[in-house]
C-alpha cells in the first residue's frame, strides 16, 4: 500500500485560485444548494470520526450543536490547531500544504449549525501557520466565501492542556487553559471585554477533522467510505518520529497495519534495530511489538489495549530502557497538569519522581510499589482526561515491561535519564525537532530554576493572560 493525498496534498497549494484550479471549491458551492440538516446528514451518513484523539462521530457532536443554537444565541466553530500531542506534527502539515482545504470545511460546518464565526485557535509559537492561515483568510475573504460569517485567528499558549476542548474555549474566553466541566454545546464562548451572558454552543472540530469535510459534502459519504473501515471510514494523517530511519508525516488508508505505517513515513526501524514498542501520543496504551500488525484504526488498535489518537506514533526500538520512558511519559503529563484536580497533580508528580528514581536506578521496591498505588488514585475527581492518560500509558508500560524495572530496582543495569517525551517543534529534512526546554519546565509551568511549590491554578488565575483582549 502506498500514501494517498486526500487531505494531505503532495505539494504546498500557494493561493485559493490555484485551489480552485484544483477542484477546491466545490464542497462550499454544494452546501449552499442544501439546508443545514442535509449537510450534517451527509456527514453523519459518511461515518467521519473526529481527528483530534477522541474519535467521536463529527456529524453527531454537529447535530447537538445546531439543535442547541438559537438566532438569539448563534454557535460558533473552533478550528482546534492547538496541536501539542507529543510525537505529533500533522495539523501543521496540512496547514503548510493546504490551509484553503481547513476554511472551506469551518464554512460549511458554520453554515450548518448555524454559527456567525470562525475561530482558528492555533499556538502563538506556530508563526509560519498563523502567517499562512491569515493570508488564506484574505484571500476566501475578498472572494466572498465567508459571507455574514467572521473568521478570526487566534493565538493561544503553548501548554498542552490549551488543546483539551473546553480549556481551549476558556482561553479564547481571556482565560487560562483549565478545563472546565460544563459541556461546550451548552456553554460556548462570551465576550471577556463586555461580560456578556454566555452565548451559544460552540462546535469545536480538530484541524484535520475539518479538512475531510468539503469533499465529503462535494462527493458524498459514499465515496468517503470508498477507503478506510467500516467503523473508521476515509484516511489518517500520521506522524512517524522516535527511533527509526527519518521522521515525517504521511496519510495512509484507515486500517492500513501499523508496522506498514512505520515503514511507509518513517523507513521502518533503524539498520540493525528491531521495534520494542510504540507510544501512541500519550493518550493511549503503549503497542508492543507484537502487535505492530494491528490496523491503524479507531477499532484495530483499541483490540490491542492502544488508540489511535491524534496518530502521532513515537517508535521505540530495542535500545531504548522502557522505565526511562515510563518516566519520561509520567513527567510530561504530571507537569503539565493544571492542578484543578489534586489528584491529578500531586499524584501525578509521586508517579513522576519515583518513576524517576527507579529509572536512574537509585529507586527501590518501596518507589515501584508507590507509583502503582498512585496510579489507582490519580484519576479521582478528574474534569479531564489529562490524569487517565497517566494512568493508561504509564500502567500499560509497567504491565508490559516489568522486568525492565525489576532490573533498575534490584540494581542489575546502570540508571538512565528518562526519556524527553515533549511537544514537537518541527520535522525538518526528515529529522523531527522536540521542545528540549520542556526539560527544564517546571510543575507550575514556569521555566524559574526552582518551582515555586504551587499549582497552575493558584498561581495564574488571578492574573490576566497575555492573550486576553
Amino acid at each position: 500500500m502506498t500514501l494517498v493525498h486526500r487531505v494531505l496534498h503532495p505539494k504546498p497549494i500557494l493561493s485559493l485560485d490555484e485551489y480552485l484550479a484544483r477542484a477546491g471549491g466545490k464542497g462550499i458551492e454544494t452546501a449552499r444548494q442544501m439546508t443545514p440538516e442535509a449537510v450534517i446528514e451527509r456527514v453523519l451518513a459518511s461515518g467521519l470520526r473526529g481527528r483530534g484523539g477522541a474519535g467521536f462521530p463529527t456529524g453527531r457532536k454537529w447535530q447537538t450543536v445546531a439543535q442547541n443554537h438559537s438566532a438569539a444565541a448563534p454557535a460558533t466553530v473552533v478550528v482546534n490547531g492547538a496541536e501539542g500531542e507529543p510525537g505529533t506534527f500533522k495539523d501543521r502539515t496540512i496547514l503548510r500544504r493546504n490551509p484553503f482545504l481547513v476554511i472551506e470545511g469551518a464554512l460549511i460546518a458554520a453554515g450548518a449549525v448555524g454559527a456567525d464565526m470562525v475561530i482558528f485557535a492555533m499556538k502563538r509559537s506556530f508563526e509560519g501557520e498563523l502567517a499562512r492561515m491569515r493570508a488564506a483568510i484574505e484571500e476566501a475573504e475578498a472572494a466572498g466565501w465567508s459571507q455574514d460569517v467572521e473568521l478570526i485567528v487566534f493565538e493561544g499558549p503553548d501548554e498542552y492542556l490549551y488543546g483539551e476542548e473546553s480549556a481551549l474555549l476558556e482561553t479564547i474566553d481571556g482565560r487560562w487553559p483549565f478545563p472546565r466541566i460544563v459541556p461546550t454545546f451548552r456553554r460556548g464562548l462570551r465576550s471577556v471585554a463586555t461580560g456578556e451572558a454566555p452565548a451559544g454552543p460552540a462546535l469545536v472540530n480538530n484541524m484535520e477533522t475539518m479538512a475531510n469535510v468539503a469533499r465529503i459534502v462535494a462527493r458524498g459519504p459514499d465515496w468517503f467510505r470508498t477507503i478506510g473501515t467500516a467503523e473508521s471510514p476515509g484516511t489518517a494523517v500520521c506522524t512517524i518520529t522516535g527511533y527509526t530511519r527519518h521522521h515525517g508525516v504521511g496519510e495512509v488508508h484507515m486500517g492500513t497495519p501499523l508496522r506498514e505505517v512505520i515503514e511507509l513515513i518513517g523507513g521502518g526501524p533503524r539498520p540493525g534495530r528491531q521495534i520494542k514498542a510504540v507510544l501512541s501520543g500519550v493518550a493511549n496504551g503503549i503497542v508492543t511489538a507484537a502487535d505492530l500488525d494491528a490496523p491503524v484504526s479507531y477499532e484495530g488498535l483499541s483490540a490491542v489495549g492502544s488508540g489511535i489518537g491524534s496518530a502521532g506514533f513515537i517508535v521505540l526500538d530495542d535500545s531504548v530502557d522502557m522505565a526511562a520512558v515510563a518516566a519520561g511519559v509520567s513527567r510530561f503529563l504530571a507537569v503539565e497538569s493544571c492542578g484543578q484536580c489534586s489528584p491529578c497533580k500531586l499524584d501525578g508528580m509521586t508517579i513522576a519522581t519515583h518513576l524517576t528514581k527507579v529509572s536512574v536506578s537509585a529507586g527501590r521496591t518501596h518507589d515501584y510499589d508507590v507509583a502503582r498505588h498512585r496510579l489507582g488514585t490519580v484519576t479521582e475527581r478528574s474534569r479531564c482526561f489529562l490524569a487517565t492518560q497517566q494512568q493508561m500509558v504509564v500502567g500499560s508500560i509497567l504491565n508490559h515491561f516489568p522486568e525492565e524495572f525489576e532490573r533498575h530496582v534490584t540494581g542489575e543495569v546502570p540508571g538512565v535519564e528518562p526519556e524527553l517525551i515533549a511537544e514537537l517543534i518541527d520535522i525538518r529534512n526528515g529529522k523531527a525537532l522536540v521542545d528540549e526546554r520542556h526539560a527544564s519546565k517546571q510543575p507550575d509551568w514556569s521555566y524559574n530554576n526552582r518551582d515555586s511549590g504551587t499549582v497552575p491554578v493558584e498561581l495564574y488565575t488571578s492574573l490576566v493572560p497575555p492573550w486576553r483582549p
